[in-house]
C-alpha cells in the first residue's frame, strides 16, 4: 500500500491508480459486522484515508494498514457496547484525553467559549459511557520540562559531541516518522529524546492513574482526541511499553473532526460536565495552554529556560522574526552584539526540507528548531481544519487561532501537580525511572537517496 506522495522510486507493494486515490484503508476489523446494533453501529463508520496522513513520504506497510484501520470509532464503540453487557469480566474503564489544540475546534463548532466547549464535549462523552475525560496539558508540561533539561545538557556538551546540537523537537509524529523512515541517521541523533505529550499521557493514564484506581493497565481503554491523523500512527508506533507492563499507552486516537461527526449523528441529549483531573480531588481541570502559536510551545519555553540557565538572562516576551515565510521564524538571544542563542520554528514540509538541506551541508545556524509537519502548527491538523471537500478551511483556522490565543498560558514549572508527580510517581526529577518513563529512543534507518528531490 503506497501513499500518493510516496518518495520511494520503487515500491514492492501495489501502487494505487488515480481513481483509487481516496480509497480508505479498509482492512477487516476484529469486530464482527453484526455485533453492534443501533447507535453504536451507526456512529462507527469513520475511515482513515491515506491522503490524510502527513507522514506520506514512505510506504504504509500492510500490517500498519490493518492496525490503522482499527484507529477509528468502531473499536471505541465496541468497548462501550461490551461495557453495557452483563459479563463484567469484559468491562473496561474508558478514559478520553483531549489535546488543547482540539478545544478551539469544538469552541468554534459549538459557538461557545473554550471552557464551555470543553464542558460540552466532556458531557457528551460521558453520556456515551466514558468514565473519565482528561486534558493532556499536564502531559505537555512533562514533555516541555524534559526538553528544557535535555537542551541545556546538549548545549554544554556540543563542543565535545558533534551531534549534540542542533536539537530538533520530537513532539510532532508526522515529522518524527519522516525523520526516522526517510532521513535516517544523519538527522535522528538530533531529535529530542523527550516523549511527546501523547506518549506521556499514555503513561500517566495507564500507570499513574491505573495505580490510583487499583486497576491493571489492560483494564483501561485510553482514547486520545487530537487535531491530526498522524497521532494515530504515533499510537501504533509506540508499541507496548515495559513501564506499562506491556500495555499500549494509547489504544485509540480519534480526530476532532471524527468526534464532531459522532456528536452530529448521535442525536443524544447532552448535559455539560466538568473535565476530570488525574488526582481525584473533585476540582474541575482549568483549560490552559503553553506559549506557542498553535503548538505545544516547546520553542518558547525551552528558549526562556536556556537563556536563564545558561546565561542568566530573564526573557519575558519572545520576539519572532519571519524569514522565508510566516511558517519559518527565528528567535535570538543577543548580548553585547554577540548571538548567544539562535532558535527557529519550521512548520510544514517545505520549510523542513530547507532546514534539513542546511543541516546536511553543515551550514546550520540554529541551536534548536521546533519542527511541525502542519503549516501554521497543530491547529491546522488535517483532522479538524478541513472543508468537506478536503481543502484547508482558512476561515475556521483563523477563528481557531483567535480562540486559542485567548486561552490562559501557564508555564510548566508553575504546576504544583507536576512537581508532586515527579516525586511520588517518578521517584525524583532526574531519577532512572523518570528517564525510562519520559524519554524514548529514535530509529536510525538508512536515508533514502532521493530525500531532497521530493516535491510537496
Amino acid at each position: 500500500m503506497k501513499c500518493e506522495r510516496c518518495t520511494r522510486k520503487e515500491c514492492s507493494k501495489k501502487t494505487k491508480t488515480d481513481d483509487q486515490e481516496n480509497v480508505p484503508i479498509d482492512a477487516p476489523s476484529p469486530v464482527e459486522e453484526n455485533e453492534e446494533k443501533g447507535e453504536f453501529r451507526k456512529l462507527a463508520d469513520a475511515k482513515v484515508y491515506l491522503s490524510d496522513c502527513l507522514a506520506r513520504d514512505s510506504c504504509v506497510t500492510p500490517e500498519e494498514g490493518v492496525q490503522l484501520s482499527q484507529q477509528n470509532a468502531q473499536d471505541f464503540f465496541h468497548v462501550l457496547h461490551l461495557n453495557k453487557k452483563c459479563d463484567a469480566s469484559k468491562h473496561r474503564v474508558l478514559v478520553v484525553s483531549v489535546c488543547p489544540q482540539s478545544l478551539p475546534y469544538f469552541a468554534a463548532k459549538f459557538n461557545l467559549c473554550v471552557t464551555d466547549a470543553s464542558r460540552r464535549l466532556c458531557g457528551f462523552l460521558k453520556s456515551l459511557g466514558v468514565h473519565y475525560v482528561f486534558d493532556t496539558a499536564i502531559a505537555a508540561d512533562f514533555s516541555i520540562l524534559e526538553s528544557q533539561k535535555e537542551f541545556v545538557r546538549r548545549y554544554r556538551q556540543h563542543s565535545k559531541e558533534r551531534r549534540a546540537l542542533p536539537m530538533l523537537t520530537s513532539a510532532c509524529p508526522g515529522w518524527v516518522r519522516y525523520a526516522e523512515r526517510v532521513l535516517g541517521h544523519p538527522v535522528t541523533p538530533h531529535l529530542c529524546t523527550a516523549k511527546s505529550p501523547q506518549q506521556v499521557m499514555g503513561s500517566l493514564v495507564k500507570d499513574y492513574f491505573a495505580r490510583q484506581k487499583n486497576l491493571p493497565p489492560e483494564k483501561i481503554f485510553h482514547v486520545v482526541v487530537a487535531p491530526c491523523y498522524d497521532k494515530k500512527l504515533e499510537a501504533l508506533g509506540d508499541g507496548f511499553s515495559a513501564d506499562l507492563h506491556d500495555a499500549r499507552g494509547t489504544d485509540c486516537v480519534l480526530t476532532s473532526g471524527e468526534v464532531a461527526q459522532i456528536m452530529e449523528q448521535s442525536g443524544l441529549p447532552v448535559r455539560d460536565a466538568a473535565v476530570d483531573t488525574l488526582f481525584g480531588d473533585g476540582k474541575e481541570a482549568v483549560v490552559r495552554r503553553h506559549d506557542g502559536a498553535g503548538s505545544d510551545g516547546h520553542l518558547a519555553h525551552v528558549f526562556r529556560h536556556a537563556a536563564k540557565e545558561l546565561f542568566g538572562e530573564h526573557v519575558e516576551e519572545i520576539a519572532y522574526r519571519a524569514l522565508r515565510n510566516k511558517d519559518f521564524r527565528e528567535v535570538t538571544l543577543e548580548k553585547s552584539g554577540e548571538v548567544l542563542l539562535r532558535f527557529a520554528a519550521a512548520y510544514g514540509f517545505r520549510n523542513i526540507q530547507n532546514i534539513i538541506l542546511k543541516l546536511k551541508k553543515d551550514k546550520f545556524p540554529y541551536h534548536f528548531v521546533e519542527v511541525l509537519a502542519c503549516p501554521r502548527g497543530c491547529l491546522n491538523g488535517r483532522g479538524q481544519a478541513q472543508t468537506e471537500d478536503g481543502h484547508a478551511d482558512k476561515a475556521l483556522l483563523r477563528q481557531m487561532e483567535g480562540i486559542y490565543s485567548d486561552i490562559p498560558v501557564w508555564a510548566p514549572e508553575s504546576s504544583a501537580h507536576v512537581q508532586e508527580l515527579y516525586q511520588e510517581w517518578l521517584e525524583g526529577t532526574d531519577s532512572p525511572r523518570a528517564q525510562q518513563v519520559l524519554h524514548t529512543t529514535h530509529q536510525s534507518l538508512e536515508p533514502c537517496a532521493d530525500t531532497l528531490d521530493m516535491k510537496w
